[in-house]
Formats: structure tokens, sequence, C-alpha cells
């Protein structure tokens, strides 16, 4: 019996390479000669890298880069895959929300110009290619911080110095007075392939756009998002690529989305995507009996594109059942199976508080992943006979 494990992490609990390890433990006792691939799995957002470097045998390394606030230095992961020429990134690492206090969040006065550098670093390492997860950020700057860290040279109506790499960083604040951007777009990538892991689908502009709906997240007053929105547009009107801010995920991580397209000439594809592309996961789920999948909880959110409901898509291309694992469930889910998911099943067998299902999640995953298999194989068993 061979069995492919293919879990995200459980937020705030456990890592995905964690999650597989719980699972893996279930099913040798279920079936002890049982043939296990672990494969850590991520979507795009946080948990990315570390899922991507565990899946396919690759590092970590650290650099030390700007954050969200200009004056701000954080230590961020790089992962550099198996392959040794593709790197994985997670903007939120260097420009992320969680790095800020509640009393620091103003995306007019956030940059990404830490995620420029580290970009970089990316290239400086040897990167071919790179994979940028976009999630979780603290910031709307369109994306001119991160261009300025690569070289991009800005001028703005305040003055006639140009902000180029190593002058003050850019932030959302400075759209507004944006003049002209002094390179040739897109930017020199030297020769490097970039695509931006991304499942959010919303403009650059308008009231779905990056300011209107992702401005007040991050801290920005109805005068800030006004400011933000009439910044933004005159991005698009200096960078002449209207055509990109109306393209599904360019408003995401406040116009993150359209810089990289802009900028970078990056490829926008959904985070599970490629995450399933770069562990292969369709190679080593061939000749598989099962797939066991997982994800902190299991709702109807799960299906716009999570990670359990992307492993369970290629489980049902190929004809292999896939269960799903979950700290908790919403049982009204009606339409998992037509996407793939053969059952989905909670490890919490009684109520309980939250603290204490997070303390005893290994335990309850390996209980709840035993207790699938030997169903599984009861089943079987009875059919053969």
């Amino acid at each position: 019996m061979k069995v492919v494990i293919a879990p995200d992490k459980f937020k705030d609990c456990l890592s995905a390479a964690a999650v597989a390890a719980a699972i893996a433990e279930g099913v040798r006792r279920a079936e002890p000669s049982v043939t296990i691939d672990e494969i850590p799995m991520a979507d795009g957002g946080e948990g990315t890298v570390e899922a991507l470097v565990a899946a396919t045998g690759g590092k970590i390394i650290t650099r030390n880069v700007t954050g969200p606030l200009p004056r701000m230095k954080v230590d961020a992961p790089i992962g550099i895959l198996g392959d040794g020429f593709t790197a994985v990134l997670e903007m939120a690492s260097a420009s992320g929300l969680w790095l800020l206090e509640p009393a620091q969040r103003d995306p007019t006065r956030t940059t990404t110009y830490g995620t420029g550098e580290l970009l970089r670093e990316a290239a400086a390492l040897g990167a071919k290619k790179i994979i940028l997860g976009i999630g979780g950020s603290a910031t709307v700057d369109g994306g001119i911080g991160c261009a300025q860290a690569w070289g991009a040279s800005f001028s703005l109506n305040s003055g006639t110095t140009n902000y180029t790499q190593g002058a003050r960083r850019l932030t959302g604040g400075d759209l507004i007075h944006l003049r002209g951007i002094d390179a040739k777009l897109p930017l020199d990538t030297r020769g490097i392939e970039f695509t931006v892991a991304c499942d959010v689908g919303n403009p650059l502009l308008g009231p779905n756009g990056a300011a209107a709906i992702f401005g007040p997240q991050k801290g920005a007053t109805p005068e800030q998002i006004e400011q933000l929105e009439a910044g933004l547009s005159k991005l698009v009107d200096r960078t002449g690529r209207s055509d990109l801010a109306e393209r599904p995920g360019a408003g995401a991580a406040g116009g993150l989305g359209f810089g990289m397209m802009a900028f970078f000439a990056a490829r926008m594809q959904p985070g599970i995507h490629i995450v399933i592309d770069a562990v292969k996961l369709r190679d080593r789920l061939r000749g598989a009996d099962l797939c066991i999948s997982g994800e902190g909880r299991f709702d109807r959110q799960s299906l716009s594109g999570k990670t359990a409901i992307g492993v369970a898509g290629v489980c049902k291309e190929m004809g292999i059942p896939c269960i799903v694992l979950a700290g908790a469930v919403d049982p009204t889910i009606d339409t998992a199976q037509e996407a793939g998911v053969t059952a989905f099943l909670s490890t919490t067998p009684a109520p309980m508080p939250l603290a204490h299902a997070i303390a005893q999640a290994p335990a309850l995953l390996t209980s709840t992943a035993e207790n699938a298999v030997r169903c599984l194989r009861a089943v079987k068993n009875r059919t053969v006979g």
C-alpha cells in the first residue's frame, strides 16, 4: 500500500512538515508495511518557503533587509529549492503586517523596499527562477519600494532628486507625488523568471481595488484611502500599463501584484498550483492507493483554492481517493466531493478548549489518521472477500 501525505500547516499550531509527520505515524500504526511519501504543502501564503524547501530537499538562507517601515530591519528567509536554481520568498517576511504593532499600521508610511531587497539577494545567490508569495502585506505602495530596491529610479513632485536604490525608501504616501519613472519598463531582470503566487483576484483601482479593499485592513483612514487611490492611479499613468491594472490580482498586497507585472514582467498564478508543480505532486501520486491532506480548518473558504482542495483536485484527475483531516470542519460543505474530496474528518472527537486542541494536535492527527486507514482497509478487505 502506498500513501501520499500532502497537508498544509495548521496555523498557529503545527508546520506542514509536522502535520505530515503526525499523520504518517497514524498511517504506520494502521498499516505497518505501508510506503509513505510525506509532502508538506502550502498555497502561496505563510509557510510556503518552509513547505517547499522541506518537500524538495532544499535549504533556507536568512538575510537582513528593510522591514515594512523604512528604518526597520528584519531577518527574512530565502528558500533555495532542491533544484538549486529556484528561490521562493514570502513578501510578508519582509513587508508583512504581522511585523507591526497596531499603532504602527499606516500604509502611507510603509514600503515594499525590503521585498525588493529579498529579490535582489535571491538573484545574488544565483536564482534563475523566483517564486514570490504576496499575502499578508502591510503596504499599499503599488510595488514602487520593491522596484526601487531592484534599481528603478523615481522622481517626485516635491524635488528634483531621483530616488534610487539606497536612497530614502519610498512608501505608499509617495505615490501621490510621483512625477516620473526614470527606467525602462520592465526593468532588467537579469534573465530571471518571476512568478507571483496570488489567490486574490482584485484589480488595482476602484471599489474592489488595493486601496479601497485592503487599505482599511492595514490601518488607512478614509482620507488616506482616497490619497492612496489617487496615487495608484498616478502610478498607472506613469507606467502606461492601464491594461495590467485591470488584471485579476493586480490589487493584491496593496498593488504589489501590479508592480511585479509592470516592473518585473512577473507571471501571476494561483499559489496552490505553483506549489503542486514545484513539489511534483502528480509524479509522486502515481501508483498511490490513498492521499491524505489537511489544514487547520476545512470550511467554505477552503473551496476557493486552499491547499486541501488543490490536492484533492489533482487526486480526482488521477482517480486516487483523498481524505482531508482538519482541526475543525464545516459539516455543511456539500461540494467538497465534487472537488475531489472523498471524505473530510475532524481531528477533535469531542468539544474541547482551543488551547487543549492545539496542545494535543499531533496526537489527535495521529489517532484520526490511524482510524481513517483502518476503516479504509476494512472496507477494502470486505470488498475483496
